[in-house]
């Protein structure tokens, strides 16, 4: 694992639910799906929710199916536990569209990430983006909530023809920044794609934990916001 006694040329972040409150959005979203299908219970559709997306978004980074074919498997999913037996594609691509409706309208920064990114790039530091969303759908967010213009680089696995957690997208990541991975942080809060993905790519990983979901990691270095962030790269000790 990379050098932690060293402070780093350059901190790659995570997108969603490192930058941006993608549990918010994404229940918004899914309450829209579940007042068009009549779904009655929130617990059940919110658990199958992640376990189809684990699944069919991994299965699209894998190369193992498209775009819109995982968003319509995961639609069928939740449609299926409505009580629907069969929907044709037309209709999970507008169930989608109007999910997407919803989850965009409700994007927002965590309030720790603006200060936070302002203090790392005052004290230097080269910020950047790595993220297994689609380029021009993690743009429209970053865009949204005011934070392009604090990184040199957004790296999508669409486009960088790997995703979290193949070391490749790591690499290309600090090759756009023009640093060896050595040099590099990446916040991200998955275990499997950001922390072990980092790790595997050379750059030392920090899982942020904003709902007590890491409390369990010893090998990993867990962090309760982008403040506790900032205190690390400007400890004394790293300087």
């Amino acid at each position: 694992m990379p050098d932690t006694a060293t402070a780093p040329a350059v901190i790659f972040f995570d997108l969603d639910d490192t930058l941006l409150d993608d549990r918010a959005a994404s229940d918004a979203g899914l309450r829209t799906l579940m007042d068009r299908l009549g779904h009655p219970d929130y617990n059940a559709a919110r658990t199958l929710w992640e376990v189809q997306t684990e699944i069919s978004f991994g299965a699209y980074i894998d190369g193992r199916m498209g775009l819109q074919e995982q968003r319509r498997e995961r639609v069928r999913a939740l449609a299926v536990q409505a009580g629907h037996s069969s929907v044709p594609d037309q209709a999970c691509d507008d169930l989608y569209r109007q999910y997407l409706e919803a989850h965009s309208g409700a994007w927002q920064a965590f309030p720790d990430v603006a200060p936070a990114l302002a203090e790392l790039a005052q004290a230097g530091i080269g910020l950047g983006v790595i993220t297994n969303g689609v380029e021009e759908l993690q743009r429209q967010k970053l865009d949204r909530m005011g934070l392009t213009g604090h990184f040199r680089a957004v790296v999508c696995a669409d486009t960088a023809g790997a995703g979290k957690p193949d070391p490749r997208i790591f690499h290309a990541a600090a090759r756009q920044m023009g640093v060896d991975p050595q040099m590099c942080w990446h916040v991200g809060d998955q275990v499997h794609a950001d922390a072990l993905g980092a790790a595997a790519g050379g750059m030392r990983p920090l899982l942020v934990d904003r709902r007590g979901a890491h409390r369990d990691q010893q090998d990993v270095r867990v962090i309760g916001g982008l403040g506790d962030l900032v205190g690390l790269v400007t400890a004394p000790e790293l300087r």
